[in-house]
């Protein structure tokens, strides 16, 4: 999606010089037993001007589906239905004729022109495009949250030294006194 070893950035850019690169959907690592590292859905449309749809000859969708899935064990992800759906929903509102149900969102999907992506040599990973959601501003004063949070933390405190006590009576009780 990025190499530009043994040719690849040459073969992508007339890939995408060619109008074949429809779409790029990054997924979540662990998904496959075989490999932890994350893979790449490639969609490609040999023609993106019409085949039912709407024209997308100047575009290219990237969707960051990397934080989407649910750990199953310790080792592997699985994407459930629903993350499922989210991603082929996503793809199938940005290319219908009637695309107003689609919306680029921060940080998951954004619709991309070709001269985004040249302007990128031509680099085709989402996260790039998609750039990062936008977090909550906290709007505690700070004053205020340090209080609460020393607070917290006296109370933790307190706990401890009745833990601590009650370990060491545990353990003199059965002969074992430091």
């Amino acid at each position: 999606m990025n190499s530009n070893t043994g040719g690849e950035g040459d073969i992508r850019k007339n890939m995408i010089e060619a109008g074949l690169v429809d779409c790029m959907v990054s997924l979540p690592a662990q998904l496959f037993y075989n490999t932890m590292i994350p893979a790449c859905l490639w969609f490609l449309s040999k023609d993106k001007t019409n085949s039912g749809f709407r024209n997308r000859s100047n575009e290219i969708l990237f969707i960051d589906a990397r934080k989407l899935g649910t750990m199953i064990n310790r080792r592997n992800k699985d994407l459930t239905d629903d993350d499922i759906k989210q991603i082929a929903d996503t793809y199938h509102a940005w290319r219908n004729i009637d695309n107003s149900k689609y919306a680029d969102i921060a940080g998951f999907c954004r619709s991309a022109t070709l001269d985004e992506v040249r302007q990128s040599n031509y680099v085709l990973m989402p996260g790039r495009y998609v750039g990062t959601e936008e977090e909550e501003a906290d709007l505690v004063p700070f004053e205020e949250k340090m209080k609460t949070l020393t607070t917290k933390l006296g109370e933790q405190f307190k706990q401890a030294e009745v833990l601590e006590k009650a370990i060491r009576e545990n353990l003199k009780s059965i002969g074992y006194e430091f």
